[in-house]
């Protein structure tokens, strides 16, 4: 029996995946700025316009025009990523419970890919290709519903002022615009906690985290460290999902009936990614809830409550990465597994970890620069593909041990931040033994 060989075919798609997933990291940062200048509105309507755009290009895709792919499914994740920019504000409503919602918006978005699942056996059932995109692209009117319905026109304030609304309101459509009165509430609340957090800092140490410029956030050991975490663990599964068919070939044997199996249990696995994403915040939150120590600001509350969450991520990252560099192919289940948890907890632990430890007017700036930044690295991903299909055979052994290695690098920046914590928490105890004497 004549096999086909696919390899060029697997070339072009993991080139086409990994375009995508930097242009979904790389225009976070642009995305970020529009957002923070621009608000809600006008960042969901250029997310929406996008996101039917890469809908459409696929639907009118074929064989002859395959290159429609390129665009389309960077259309894709660049209106994704602005959906999520602007969901992650409803978590400053929960109060104590703001990471857990953060961290539930990370997780749908995570498992947002079984919807290429539930197409995929909808083809192998007879539904056409055109028509189930042709669907997706007509879903943008919920959308625009609740961009105009269900969200503001600016930004949800953080902390969030007393009888902050907006929305529609008593049967009447109420503005979008945070009103002159909340404009104000939201600067007393600001002032309060810069007078309360100066009151109970040590000296030298009283700016409150709302000072603080975006370039010296940008260059501070704690956002450094954070992207090297991130870069080296999306590195990681940028190149695990890209190589994931060879991989599977190889270790099936060619055995078609057999992947294909392995590739719907990936699949059914990333519907996963919202119900263990959640777990990520409640760690944090829980640990946020502890009583403060005598002077401790909400910042270093915030921080402290996020070197579990830290190292958690990076130790799932490590072991997810072992299993995935053992060729024994039903050990690839519990491969699965550990990369859905852990892809959960690093894009989760992401953005909750940006908004603790970085004032709030810069977070689509910091959040967008990191992901940017990430992407740089990400593109190592095609290269390293590259070398498993030439000089390796397709066996990626080699590969995932020095990714496994490199992962280890992780561990660095939940030692930073328990080392920060600790500094912190040293000045402030001499400033009170000074003050006393």
């Amino acid at each position: 029996m004549r096999v086909e060989d696919c390899s060029r075919q697997d070339e072009q798609l993991s080139l086409i995946f990994t375009i995508a997933s930097f242009m979904n990291n790389f225009l976070t940062l642009p995305n970020g700025f529009l957002f923070d200048l621009f608000g809600t509105t006008v960042a969901r309507l250029l997310g929406i316009s996008v996101y039917t755009a890469g809908m459409l290009l696929i639907a009118f895709s074929s064989p002859v025009n395959s290159i429609l792919l390129f665009p389309a499914l960077s259309f894709i994740t660049v209106g994704g990523i602005l959906f999520l920019v602007t969901n992650i504000q409803v978590g400053n409503l929960f109060g104590t419970h703001r990471s857990t919602i953060i961290t539930l918006y990370n997780g749908a978005f995570d498992s947002s890919s079984v919807v290429f699942l539930i197409i995929k056996l909808l083809y192998e059932d007879g539904v056409s290709l055109r028509g189930s995109f042709l669907f997706l692209a007509c879903c943008s009117v919920i959308h625009l519903f609740r961009t105009f319905v269900l969200m503001p026109r600016t930004h949800i304030p953080y902390p969030l002022p007393e009888n902050y609304t907006y929305g529609m309101k008593c049967g009447g459509t109420r503005d979008y615009t945070v009103a002159k009165v909340e404009e104000k509430n939201i600067q007393t609340s600001q002032a309060e906690e810069e007078m309360s957090f100066k009151e109970t800092s040590p000296q030298g140490q009283n700016t409150d985290k709302m000072e603080r410029s975006f370039r010296s956030c940008l260059l501070s050991w704690l956002f450094l460290w954070h992207l090297l975490w991130l870069s080296v663990m999306q590195l990681r599964h940028y190149l695990f999902i890209g190589t994931l068919n060879p991989m599977l070939n190889h270790l099936a044997v060619g055995d078609p009936g057999l992947v294909s199996r392995y590739t719907n249990a990936f699949a059914f696995t990333q519907l996963c990614g919202i119900l263990c994403a959640p777990w990520n915040g409640l760690i944090m939150d829980r640990h946020k809830r502890q009583q403060r120590e005598p002077g401790q600001s909400e910042q270093e509350a915030d921080l402290k409550a996020a070197i579990l969450s830290l190292s958690l991520t990076a130790l799932q990252c490590v072991l997810f990465s072992v299993c995935a560099a053992t060729p024994i192919l039903p050990l690839q289940y519990l491969t699965f597994f550990l990369q859905v948890l852990n892809r959960s907890f690093l894009y989760g632990g992401n953005v909750a970890f940006i908004s603790v430890a970085f004032p709030s007017v810069h977070f689509g700036k910091l959040f967008g620069a990191v992901m940017a930044l990430s992407a740089v690295v990400s593109l190592l991903h095609y290269p390293c593909f590259t070398l498993i299909k030439g000089p390796l055979g397709g066996d990626p052994l080699y590969v995932n041990i020095g990714l496994t290695v490199l992962s280890l690098l992780a561990f660095i920046n939940p030692l930073y931040v328990y080392l920060h914590c600790r500094r912190q928490a040293a000045q402030r105890a001499n400033s009170n033994k000074s003050a006393s004497s």
